[in-house]
């Protein structure tokens, strides 16, 4: 059976050549012209029949600037555009590997994969009851697209699947591909380049819209591909339990950005309620025109006859009307209760719905009498989906999370305590642990949270923010916002601050009760080495170790992939981490507390990007709970989110490798490594960590980075609402990790995804290692065969020819002293993965390499635009737009940005 009608050759051909005649018509003739020998001759040198590339740089050189910006909008429009193509291609594949039975990473593949294993009935129920997974979405400013550029390219995927999906008359064709030049014709009309910085509400509203246009929609249909699985392989009933949560931190992370202030969290809270209880009207309202069941054709159960006998008590001006709306319709009825129940959550009226486990239970209420009038398959199909939907997003559609820099809440403790004579800034480690556990624990509250009129502005705005938080969870309740977590966590105290702070204002009453997880975030090379102690210290502590048992016993820690990076490079700061999650395993084995790891990943390979459920699988055993969170971030959202049916496949994806990690990690508690894996790692981490910060260090190394990539442009070029810098020095420390990344992957020299990996494994092989111990761990070890891959994939995603021509940007005496070193690095990291993996080239999937080859001969001429543009002293205001919009077309081509 033929499912669509069109393949990504044929997509990617009309798209450029529907944008070829938009350009002709709109700029000019010549403009199309120019345009078109760029490409061509691009892709002559790429195909290997022209020997250089003089023939594009002089067609670059000879544009005026109004000239170099109709060529830059070209080929970012196209790129734009041609990410369309290959999305669509998605689909088609899953939907071909999908009937065909052959997609792998299912959740049916899950199940059968269990089954095969000898997993029974109830070892499958067990798994499942241990897994939650938590993606988080951030407003991490890596995507640089404007969100009305975003909404065209969704009317432009819209038709693609028009065309795609269906059978269409000429007629009906016609018009379709009407719509698309048209939409089209206004993406090439809209601006391309943001002429402000986003707002913080911007950036909640962009994570919104995923969550309450996608998400919302899909994610019943991953139980029920689950539950199908199941019945499909095990004869026994499998009760499935909620499976996936949805957080947030847009509009509430306010660690390095002061524009999240409590107004913008509090309006992100009402926004997100407001969104979300609109949706389950529409869904009883719906739900009421299926379940007409007449009373006497049916026999409502005793369970569904209570709740509805209570409903109608609760309301009973609502209970009348809806019998004599449907006198004979009790399903009806209990539904125009529900819908009346979800409208007072947020009103002052009596009779609203106090947590959404009510809806919850009322629906299953009415599966459950379904069922007992053999109306299973309406319950299946019509009622059980919702459940799934109140389960996961409650009436918060994403919960909140709170974040910021320790020293936030060491500083507003130390201001307001002094003023009752307490030198808390004077205190060691030691005597402060003492001192917020004494406060905590006793009954008197230590300080006037409210009274902040001598205290620095920075320290009124976290006294505020904690006394809004306690104000928040009475209002939209405490799921909606509960969890806090420490940027730069370094010392037990840190933690007890923030749950000192929490206590101050009723967040914590213990014993019994705590409304917050609080969240250490270990970042630095002192933290992680030092969990023992700080995690340690905080589980013998009498205040702390309540108000965990207060939160079930699960602690929840954050681990930094961005900045541990930047700090340590790819290899040393992957070895680095997973040391340290089998540390923290440990640690809280050891105390008898669950671990739920929180993964501080990003999109790119060198900010722990990378395929998500390789990542989950190739976790160490030990630290597979069940319970696993992790960041989503930036132009990543839009990739795995923005269609229905990738959004489902990457839910289905993470899913699979969750359940099977689980179930590895019951049956193999400990992740044996031989001694001399570890060993050669060992040698190979401490080689590459020496290697990479003596490239940081060396001199000048921070001004060859500042005139090699255009870090300047990205700074300015109002991507998101935090700051790219921490303060105004000019320092790899001070700059934030996301700019970092960016700025490499521009110039193409993406030296934070592999840079000292080629040292490190030379050490090893020089320290007597071999080669084919090195070829057996990556064939055996799922932790060194995905670090592998993913500098791999970053590798091949670099181009040193076109680094080149950014390396010349910078003074001869800085370029001769660093690029050939990087040179050289990247040479021989190529020869040792090409040997370690076996393979001819870099990436072993070809519909990465042949994704790399359509993409590579668009590139280049931004490449080479940007570095003129870069190389110039003054630019025109025409200029400086082309060269922020040369930013936007590379992200767009490379895809991974930061």
């Amino acid at each position: 059976m033929t499912l669509h009608a069109r393949d990504i050759k044929q997509d990617v051909r009309e798209l450029g050549e529907l944008l070829g005649d938009v350009l002709e018509a709109q700029a000019s003739t010549d403009a199309f012209e120019t345009v078109e020998k760029i490409r061509k001759s691009s892709i002559e040198y790429r195909r290997g029949e022209a020997d250089t590339r003089v023939d594009v740089g002089r067609s670059l050189d000879r544009l005026d600037p109004d000239e170099q910006d109709v060529v830059t909008r070209a080929f970012t429009t196209y790129f734009e555009l041609i990410n369309l193509a290959e999305e669509r291609h998605r689909v088609r594949q899953i939907r071909e590997e999908s009937q065909a039975g052959v997609l792998e990473d299912s959740v049916t593949e899950a199940v059968e994969l269990l089954s095969e294993q000898g997993a029974d009935a109830e070892t499958v129920e067990s798994v499942l009851e241990d897994v939650l997974i938590q993606p988080t979405f951030t407003a991490h400013p890596t995507e640089a697209r404007r969100k009305t550029v975003k909404a065209k390219l969704r009317a432009v995927a819209r038709d693609l699947e028009t065309l795609d999906g269906v059978r269409l008359t000429d007629r009906e064709k016609d018009l379709v591909e009407r719509d698309l030049e048209a939409e089209v014709t206004s993406l090439w009309q809209t601006p391309q380049v943001r002429d402000r910085r986003p707002e913080v509400t911007d950036e909640a509203l962009n994570v919104q819209w995923y969550l309450e246009n996608v998400l919302f929609e899909v994610i019943d249909e991953v139980y029920d591909e689950l539950e199908h699985a199941i019945d499909e392989e095990y004869e026994e009933d499998i009760d499935v339990p909620k499976l996936y949560e949805f957080r947030s931190w847009a509009g509430s992370d306010r660690d390095g950005n002061p524009f999240v202030t409590p107004e913008v969290t509090e309006e992100t809270l009402e926004r997100q309620r407001d969104t979300i209880l609109p949706l389950y009207r529409n869904k009883l309202k719906e739900l009421s025109g299926v379940l007409s069941q007449d009373a006497d054709n049916i026999d409502t159960d005793q369970r569904f006859d209570t709740r509805l006998a209570a409903h109608k008590e609760r309301l009973p001006g609502v209970a009348s009307e809806a019998e004599e709306r449907y006198p004979d319709e009790p399903y009806r009825q209990k539904l125009k209760l529900m819908r009346e129940s979800v409208v007072r959550v947020s009103d002052v009226r009596q009779g609203g719905y106090e947590e959404a486990n009510e809806l919850a239970k009322d629906l299953r209420a009415i599966a459950e009498s379904l069922r007992e009038n053999d109306a299973e398959v309406i319950a299946e199909s019509q009622v059980d989906p919702l459940v799934r939907k109140v389960d996961t997003f409650g009436f918060s559609l994403a919960s909140l999370d709170l974040r910021d820099h320790r020293a936030m809440h060491t500083n507003a403790i130390a201001e307001a305590v002094d003023r009752y004579g307490i030198d808390y800034e004077g205190m060691d480690e030691d005597e402060r642990v003492e001192f917020l556990t004494e406060a905590i624990l006793q009954d008197e509250r230590t300080i006037d949270m409210a009274d902040t009129e001598a205290l620095s502005e920075d320290s009124q705005r976290v006294m505020r923010r904690f006394r809004e938080t306690a104000e928040w969870q009475k209002e939209y309740g405490v799921d909606a916002i509960d969890t806090y977590a420490i940027s730069w966590c370094e010392e037990p105290s840190h933690v007890l601050e923030v749950l000192f702070l929490a206590n101050q204002v009723g967040i914590v009453d213990l014993p019994g009760y705590c409304g917050l997880d609080v969240v250490p975030l270990l970042e630095s090379e002192y933290a992680l080495s030092g969990a023992r102690r700080i995690m340690g210290t905080l589980f013998e502590n009498e205040a702390y170790s309540m108000a965990l048992e207060a939160r079930n016993n699960v602690q929840e820690i954050m681990l930094g992939y961005s900045d541990s990076n930047k700090e340590n490079g790819f290899l040393a700061a992957n070895w680095s981490l997973y040391n340290n999650q089998k540390r923290l395993a440990n640690i809280t084995s050891d105390y008898d507390v669950e671990m739920r790891l929180f993964h501080g990943r990003g999109g790119s390979i060198s900010r722990g990007g990378g395929p998500m459920n390789d990542a989950m699988l190739a976790l160490p055993n030990e630290t597979v709970t069940g319970q696993i969170k992790f960041t989503e971030q930036g132009e990543a959202i839009s990739e795995k989110y923005a269609n229905d049916d990738i959004a489902e496949r990457n839910l289905e994806q993470m899913l699979n490798a969750q359940t099977r990690a689980r179930y590895n990690a019951m049956q193999d508690p400990v992740e044996e490594i031989p001694d001399e894996w570890r060993e050669a790692m060992e040698t190979a981490s401490d080689a590459a960590r020496d290697e990479y910060q003596d490239l940081l260090e060396t001199e000048g190394f921070v001004e060859y980075f500042e005139q090699a990539t255009p870090i300047t442009v990205i700074e300015n070029l109002n991507m998101g609402s935090r700051p790219a810098s921490r303060s105004e020095d000019r320092s790899v420390d001070d700059l934030r990790a996301i700019p970092w990344v960016f700025s490499w992957t521009q110039a193409r020299c993406i030296i934070p995804g592999w840079y000292s990996i080629a040292t490190g494994l030379q050490a090893y092989l020089d320290d007597g290692g071999e080669i084919e111990e090195l070829a057996e761990m990556y064939d055996e070890w799922p932790f060194f065969r995905t670090k592998i891959d993913n500098a791999s994939l970053a590798l091949a995603r670099t181009d040193m020819e076109i680094a080149r021509e950014y390396a010349d940007l910078a003074d001869a005496d800085l370029r001769e002293r660093i690029f050939p070193r990087i040179e050289d690095e990247y040479e021989q990291a190529v020869a040792l993965i090409s040997e370690i993996t076996g393979r001819d080239g870099l990436l072993d999937r070809e519909w990465l390499a042949e994704n790399l080859d359509r993409r590579n001969p668009y590139v280049d001429p931004l490449n080479l635009l940007q570095v003129r543009l870069l190389a110039q002293s003054h630019l025109t205001e025409t200029e400086q737009r082309t060269l922020r919009l040369t930013v936007q077309g590379i992200a767009a081509g490379m895809k991974n940005t930061g």
